[in-house]
C-alpha cells in the first residue's frame, strides 16, 4: 500500500520528469528573484556601502544555509531510501528527527553569534564605512536564523513527500511578502538596511512555519511528524551524506571573504559592491540548476533504495540531456542581460556599474560548467555517496576557486578576479564528469 501511494514510484519520462521538477525549479528561481529585489532596494535606498555590507556578512549566512542544506540533502537521502525500501514508519521518525535537530542547531548558532557579534564582524572584515551597516543587518538577521534553516530543509522535504508544488507556492508567497515588507520598512519607514533584514527574516518565517503546520496536521501523508527519539547514526549519516552541500557553503563563505579582501585592495568599497552584484546575480542563475537538482534528488534516491538500476539509468540519461541544454541557455541569458543586471544594482554609481558589467560578462562563462558540477554532486548525495560528493564540492568551491582567486589577480588584476570562477568550474567539471561516468553511467 505504501509503494502504490508513493509519488516517487514509476518511470519518469521526459515530460513527467519536467512536470515533477518544474515546481521546485520555479520555487528556487523565485527565491533568487526576491533575493535580488531585496538587494536592489538596499542599493537604491540605502546606498552601495550598505550593499557591500550585505556581502561582507554573507559568509555567516552561507554557514547557516550550508547547515540547513546539509541536513536537508543528507536527511533526504536517508528518508527517500527508507521510503524506497518500503519502511514508511522509519521514514517518518527520521523526518521528525531531522526537523527537530535543524531547529536546535539554528538556535544555538544564533545565540553563539549574538554573544560574539563584534568579534565575528571583525573577522569578516567589516570596517570603516561598511561596519555600521554590517552590524545592523547581521544583528537583525540573527533573530531569524532557525527559520532560515527550517525553510531550507522544508524546501527539500516537500519534494520528498510528493508535494513540490506546495513548496513553490510557499516560496512565491514568501517572496511577495518579503518584497512588500522591503517597501514598507525601507522606503516608507526609512529603516534602511535593518528594514531589509526584517523583510527577509519575516519572509523566511512563512514557509518555515507553514511546513511545521502542514506536517503536524496532515497525518495521512507519506511524511508527517511522529514520536521519535534521538538517533546519532541517522544524524551522522545525514550530515555525512549532505557534507558536500555544507562544504560548498563553507567554501563559499571563505571564497567570498577572499573576493572581498582582494577587491578592497584593488578597487576599494566600489569593488566590494561590484562583487556583491556578481554574487547575487550568480545565485539567481544558479537557482535554476539548484532547483533541478533538488527536484530530481528524491527520484534518484528512491530508485537507489528500490534497486531498480535500469530505471535509474534512464532517469540519469534524461537529466544529462536537460543539464546540457540548460547550461548553454543560462550562459547566453547572463551574458546578454549583463548591462541590465549591472544597471539595476549599481544605482547612481557609474564606477560600480562598469566594474559589475565587465565582471558579469566574464563570470557568465562559469555557467557552462557549474550546472553540471551542482547536479553531479547532488546525484552522489542522493545515492548516499556523501564522501565522493563532499570531495567534488570541496575541490570545486574551495581548493580550485580559492587558488584561482589567490593566483589570477596577481597576474591580471581585477580581470583575474572575474576569471577565477570560470577557471575553477572548468577544472571541476573535468573531474566531476569523469567520476559521474565511471561510477554512475556504466
Amino acid at each position: 500500500m505504501e509503494t502504490r501511494r508513493n509519488r516517487l514510484a514509476g518511470d519518469f519520462g521526459g515530460m513527467r520528469l519536467f512536470i515533477f521538477v518544474l515546481p521546485t525549479v520555479i520555487m528556487m528561481v523565485f527565491q533568487g528573484l526576491y533575493t535580488i529585489v531585496d538587494t536592489v532596494f538596499v542599493s537604491y535606498f540605502a546606498g552601495t556601502d550598505a550593499l557591500a555590507a550585505i556581502n561582507v556578512v554573507t559568509p555567516l549566512i552561507n554557514l547557516t544555509v550550508g547547515l540547513g542544506t546539509m541536513l536537508a540533502a543528507g536527511g533526504n537521502a536517508v528518508i527517500a531510501r527508507n521510503m524506497g525500501e518500503g519502511n514508511g514508519v522509519q521514514a517518518k521518525e527520521n523526518f521528525t528527527l531531522i526537523i527537530l535537530f535543524t531547529a536546535g542547531t539554528g538556535t544555538l548558532l544564533a545565540l553563539g553569534t549574538a554573544l560574539r557579534l563584534d568579534a565575528v564582524l571583525g573577522f569578516l572584515g567589516a570596517a570603516g564605512r561598511i561596519l555600521p551597516f554590517a552590524k545592523s543587518y547581521l544583528g537583525t538577521m540573527l533573530l531569524f536564523l532557525p527559520f532560515y534553516m527550517l525553510q531550507t530543509v522544508f524546501a527539500n522535504l516537500f519534494v520528498t513527500a510528493g508535494h513540490p508544488g506546495l513548496g513553490s507556492v510557499l516560496a512565491i508567497l514568501a517572496g511577495v511578502l518579503n518584497i512588500l515588507l522591503d517597501y514598507i520598512f525601507i522606503v516608507c519607514c526609512g529603516m534602511g538596511i535593518r528594514g531589509a533584514a526584517l523583510g527577509t527574516g519575516i519572509g523566511v518565517c512563512l514557509p518555515a512555519v507553514s511546513g511545521i503546520l502542514f506536517f503536524c496536521v496532515s497525518r495521512k501523508e507519506t511524511l508527517c511528524f511522529v514520536k521519535t527519539h534521538f538517533k546519532l547514526k541517522v544524524i551522522a549519516e545525514s550530515c555525512f551524506n549532505g557534507s558536500s552541500e555544507m562544504v560548498g557553503q563553507l567554501a563559499g563563505a571563505v571564497t567570498t571573504l577572499l573576493f572581498n579582501l582582494s577587491m578592497l585592495r584593488l578597487a576599494g568599497e566600489d569593488g566590494v559592491a561590484a562583487v556583491t552584484v556578481i554574487n547575487y546575480s550568480g545565485f539567481l542563475f544558479h537557482t535554476f540548476y539548484i532547483g533541478f537538482s533538488m527536484g530530481t534528488a528524491p527520484l534518484i534516491g528512491y530508485n537507489h533504495g528500490s534497486g531498480d538500476r535500469e530505471r535509474q539509468r534512464k532517469l540519469l540519461s534524461r537529466c544529462v540531456r536537460f543539464i546540457t541544454a540548460a547550461s548553454g541557455g543560462v550562459f547566453l541569458l547572463c551574458f546578454f542581460l549583463s548591462p541590465v543586471i549591472a544597471g539595476i544594482f549599481a544605482g547612481e554609481s557609474e564606477n560600480v556599474y562598469f566594474l559589475a558589467l565587465r565582471g558579469l560578462r566574464i563570470f557568465s562563462l562559469s555557467f557552462l560548467f557549474s550546472g553540471w558540477n551542482l547536479f553531479i554532486s547532488s546525484v552522489f548525495t542522493a545515492v548516499s555517496g556523501g564522501k565522493t560528493s563532499a570531495l567534488l564540492s570541496f575541490l570545486r568551491t574551495f581548493v580550485l576557486l580559492a587558488a584561482a582567486i589567490l593566483i589570477l589577480p596577481g597576474l591580471l588584476g581585477v580581470t583575474g578576479i572575474w576569471l577565477a570562477a570560470p577557471a575553477a568550474e572548468l577544472l571541476a567539471f573535468g573531474i566531476s564528469y569523469f567520476l559521474f561516468h565511471v561510477c554512475l553511467i556504466k
